[in-house]
């Protein structure tokens, strides 16, 4: 079975993108609360074996890194990646949260959409949202750098990514960025241009 690995995705009970469905789910995060399959800080990544997952999940964690320290979490996904194999990275969009705020005329304090976990500010999205980081008094809840869907694009190539695919709305980037030639499989899997389809 092709594994995957989901960092910082807090607890396996939050769902994932569909295209993960036959997948092993092994859950990584600095937190040991959500009872993690690996209790680590992404920064660390190049410590555990190299090359055994086929693909990475990383939904709104890599904000929570200082920008220096971007590329070495980058590097740690290609470290544990297969060759051929992709990392699926979500992040909030800072250049639709500048316009939406600038445009509806908002302040920092005030709610700019509702989630499931309860309003969110303009503030939460810039630097992590609020209630979690005050509530468990853990600063790695918090926002430490953002990115535009052309920064996010560039940090992975500049990586060492060999191929980038995204696409952003509702405040958020998505990014599918690939470790060398893309595998055939992954290409099928999640249903990518046909006319950028890899010939192996």
């Amino acid at each position: 079975m092709r594994k995957l690995l989901n960092v910082g995705g807090s607890n396996k009970s939050i769902p994932l993108p569909p295209h993960f469905a036959e997948f092993e789910h092994l859950l990584l995060d600095i937190d040991p609360r959500g009872s993690p399959d690996i209790c680590c800080d992404a920064r660390q990544l190049q410590t555990i074996g190299k090359e055994k997952f086929e693909a990475i999940y990383c939904s709104h964690n890599l904000e929570h890194y200082y920008r220096h320290d971007v590329p070495k979490v980058l590097a740690g996904f290609l470290h544990v990646l297969k060759d051929g194999w992709f990392v699926h990275i979500r992040v909030p969009d800072i250049n639709e949260l500048m316009r939406t705020t600038i445009e509806r005329g908002l302040d920092i304090d005030d709610v700019i959409y509702v989630s499931p976990a309860g309003p969110i500010m303009v503030l939460d999205v810039l630097y992590g949202y609020s209630v979690e980081i005050e509530r468990s008094n853990q600063d790695f809840f918090a926002h430490k750098t953002g990115f535009t869907e052309k920064s996010l694009i560039k940090a992975l190539l500049n990586s060492g990514f060999s191929t980038v695919y995204s696409w952003s709305g509702n405040l958020e980037i998505n990014a599918l960025a690939f470790k060398g030639i893309p595998d055939l499989a992954a290409w099928t899997l999640l249903n990518l241009p046909i006319e950028n389809k890899p010939s192996t």
